[in-house]
């Protein structure tokens, strides 16, 4: 394939290229390129949102391209301020390196590891010396940092700014010196850090790298960014049944989106299901499950795609009972929110009793909304958890 027929695919789908000239030149003379990915461990879950990114670091590597997916366990500690309108708490080593340790496994959904390296920027951040340091921060103004977004708007409401925040930007600049990358790949919402290291391989006399940002997917809830603190996320490795259900909540504005950036269906296929909406040719409820299935397929095959899909229409759409339901057995006359821990629908006393307060618990289809309710039964009863989780419960006999 030619640069410029390379340069064609690896920019389809991209938010902003700096530059796009400059992608096709390098290839034509370097050849082979150096592209990074860096996903900073600030939780265990990677979501729909990283695998936009992640698919198209797998396309430089099919193309035949280093591929270095970068761990950013040291630029973790800082917390990376992009779309933070206050500072965020500080991660333990602990809690970075508990986060961090299925990020391999995951990213292996969709990257090919045998052909992509994987690092960690504290080989070299945590080797940097506090006049290294303060060198690297010579090269910048507080009058540049201040021209980000989120610090001028933090800056003008009189929201405090540690010092300490500054340094992500510099920190992520610098991987890109370490690393001497040719392309830094990442969402739209980064471009300010990867346009700082650019400057700062200049000035270590280095070719600056090329800038590649891909589109921000909203979550679930249409509203904002897909995050894991936000809820509104679909992780890679969730199970299918999971996966497909979340998927049904998104706006039907966005099943177009989804169907591009998460479920990567090509511009002509997106504008074909557009346009099929637009004049009623497709109800948004069957594109949302043709997108949702296509998407579950990619993590976990078309067979188990297509039985997510007969499981929320069985159970969502016609209400019916699943088969496959686990079983618990539980006392007369303990707690509901008991319960719920034990059949692992809730993992903290608190959470039980939120999910029983906002209505979505019941019992053989009787809701609950009493945190202190007991269960009493005198046979098998069918808790259900939304309209997606089911349990079969046995009372025990008290002796």
């Amino acid at each position: 394939m030619s640069p410029a027929q390379q340069a064609a695919v690896l920019a389809d789908g991209c938010a902003e290229i700096e530059t796009r000239e400059e992608l096709e030149w390098r290839i034509a003379t370097k050849g082979r390129l150096s592209v990074k990915f860096g996903i900073d461990p600030t939780g265990a879950l990677l979501h729909l949102g990283h695998a936009v990114v992640l698919r198209k670091l797998q396309q430089f590597v099919e193309l035949g391209h280093r591929a270095v997916l970068l761990i950013g366990d040291f630029t973790a500690r800082i917390g990376d301020p992009t779309g933070r309108d206050e500072s965020r708490p500080a991660l333990s080593e602990e809690e970075i390196a508990e986060n961090m340790r299925t990020y391999r496994e995951q990213a292996g959904l969709i990257l090919d590891l045998d052909r992509v390296e994987i690092a960690k920027n504290s080989e070299w951040l945590g080797a940097l010396t506090l006049g290294e340091m303060i060198g690297l921060m010579t090269q910048t103004t507080v009058a540049q940092m201040l021209a980000r977004h989120e610090f001028a708007q933090r800056y003008a409401d009189g929201v405090p700014i540690s010092l300490h925040e500054f340094l992500y930007p510099i920190a992520q600049a610098y991987d890109s010196v370490a690393m001497q990358c040719d392309v830094e790949l990442g969402g739209s919402d980064q471009l300010f850090n990867f346009l700082m290291a650019r400057d700062y391989q200049k000035h270590a006399g280095q070719p600056p790298q090329i800038c590649m940002t891909v589109p921000i997917l909203e979550g679930t809830d249409g509203v904002v960014r897909m995050g894991k603190s936000r809820g509104n996320y679909v992780a890679l490795a969730e199970p299918a049944t999971d996966q497909f259900g979340k998927l049904m909540r998104i706006p039907d504005e966005l099943v177009p989106r989804y169907a591009h950036l998460a479920a990567f269906w090509p511009a002509q296929e997106v504008g074909k299901l557009v346009d099929a909406l637009r004049t009623g040719r497709y109800s948004p409820m069957d594109a949302k499950k043709r997108v949702a299935e296509d998407i579950v397929s990619l993590y976990h095959g078309k067979g188990t795609a297509r039985s997510a899909r007969e499981r929320f229409e069985a159970t969502v759409q016609r209400r019916e009972l699943p088969a496959d339901m686990p079983t618990v057995a539980m006392s007369n006359g303990r707690r509901i929110a008991e319960l719920l821990l034990q059949a692992g629908f809730a993992v903290s006393k608190r959470e039980a009793e939120r999910l029983i307060k906002g209505g979505g618990v019941k019992l053989d289809g009787v809701p609950f909304t009493d945190p202190n309710a007991a269960f009493l039964a005198e046979g098998p009863a069918v808790l259900s958890v939304g309209a997606r989780r089911f349990v079969r419960v046995l009372p025990e006999v008290r002796s």
